[in-house]
């Protein structure tokens, strides 16, 4: 009888364990707040719910009134409040195709430290003053700057002077004074930096909102290719491209969709952000049809749709298969982690290739994501973002 006793002890502690390592995990992985379109209360990873019943939740759909919940384990065990705001269902026009972006930057980028050679040995005239890789210049002597051309010629155009340069760093500015040195060799004063201006590349854009008259796509940032930082935007556009070429993706090596840009505008670019680029669209493409937007607790592990352009003509699907699902809002480039399927695509790509980003994800007849990023590791898997996060930020 006491050996029965100490087993049900054992078993009762295990079970008390879990319950309390679930609890911590769900605080810690599920997100602030929910979004439930039409009164949809399907749970999160299955066994979290807002109440005890899958009912439809009541709210005062006059004012959209968010208000809280509790998210419960099995609808029983208390977890973590939410926020929870029922919003009418919201559709889009998913598209897939690859396009080109031109982008220019608000300011200019410092991507280089350079030291420059003189009569008494070598200086770094910007090192010295302060100036970062990653810093974004946007004045010089009180002129805003836009252009690494505007830069060059007002550093260029001097005998030795001092130029006050401010600069952002992140959320802050800051002012340095930077006297460029005299470099024998070029027969002209340099200050020792290398800065850009615009970038560009191609992507997939996701979809295009009727109700804002803005595009989605990429998925992700524009990182500017040396600092890594994301890239200041000024303004920008977006064009029609063709691809032309594919560099497979293999273990350990990302492959490329190469592609020509014509000169068809498909929109000005508005925004770079965490979760994609956005901008104001001309036309919606003929290719795009119309999806509605799935909440984030609709979305399942398993089979599911990808939409991409890799070739001459319009998108096509591919099967892929979503293995892992998360709710950290700190990373909105990775929401899920999806597998290539489709031996078709395999075949043409080796899996995920740059250029990629941005190709929705189909399931249940809603969308549900775009692809962000490959897995260099096992190029037939990749990242994506949730649409509903998409979504939101093109409504803003």
């Amino acid at each position: 009888m006491k050996k029965a006793i100490r087993i049900f002890d054992v078993i009762l502690f295990f079970i008390c364990v879990v319950i309390f390592g679930v609890i911590i995990w769900g605080n810690a992985a599920l997100p602030s707040g929910v979004v439930t379109y039409d009164g949809n209360s399907e749970p999160l990873a299955k066994v979290f719910t807002y109440t005890g019943k899958s009912t439809s939740l009541a709210v005062d759909k006059q004012t959209a009134t968010p208000r809280r919940e509790n998210l419960k384990l099995f609808g029983i065990i208390p977890v973590k409040e939410v926020t929870v705001t029922e919003k009418a269902e919201q559709k889009v026009m998913v598209s897939g195709e690859v396009f080109g972006i031109k982008l220019y930057t608000d300011g200019v980028i410092v991507v280089g430290i350079q030291e420059v050679q003189t009569d008494s040995g070598k200086k770094s005239p910007s090192g010295s003053a302060g100036i970062e890789v990653g810093d974004i210049i946007v004045a010089i002597d009180g002129e805003n700057v836009y252009t690494s051309d505007q830069v060059q010629s007002i550093l260029g155009a001097n005998n030795g002077g001092s130029f006050e340069v401010k600069i952002k760093r992140g959320e802050r500015y800051r002012d340095y004074t930077v006297t460029p040195v005299y470099c024998e060799r070029e027969g002209c004063y340099k200050a020792g930096m290398w800065v850009r201006d615009s970038t560009a590349g191609i992507g997939t854009i996701t979809f295009y909102n009727k109700q804002s008259g803005i595009f989605a796509a990429l998925g992700h940032q524009i990182n500017d290719i040396d600092t890594k930082e994301i890239m200041p935007m000024l303004d920008g556009e977006a064009v029609k491209a063709t691809v032309s070429k594919i560099e497979k993706s293999t273990r350990g090596t990302t492959g490329s969709l190469e592609c020509d840009f014509t000169n068809q505008t498909l929109g000005k670019l508005l925004s770079n952000t965490d979760c994609g680029i956005y901008g104001a669209y001309a036309e919606i493409s003929e290719c795009a049809k119309e999806y509605p937007v799935a909440a984030i607790q609709e979305v399942k592990k398993g089979k599911a749709t990808l939409i991409s352009t890799v070739e001459k003509g319009q998108p096509k699907k591919y099967e892929i298969e979503i293995t892992h699902i998360g709710f950290n809002e700190n990373n909105r480039e990775k929401n899920m982690i999806v597998k290539v399927t489709d031996k078709d695509l395999i075949d043409k790509t080796g899996g995920i290739v740059q250029g990629m980003s941005g190709s929705p994800i189909i399931q249940n007849g809603k969308l549900v994501g775009a692809l962000t990023h490959v897995i260099v590791g096992n190029p037939q898997k990749g990242y994506a973002v949730f649409a509903q996060t998409m979504a939101e930020e093109s409504n803003n």
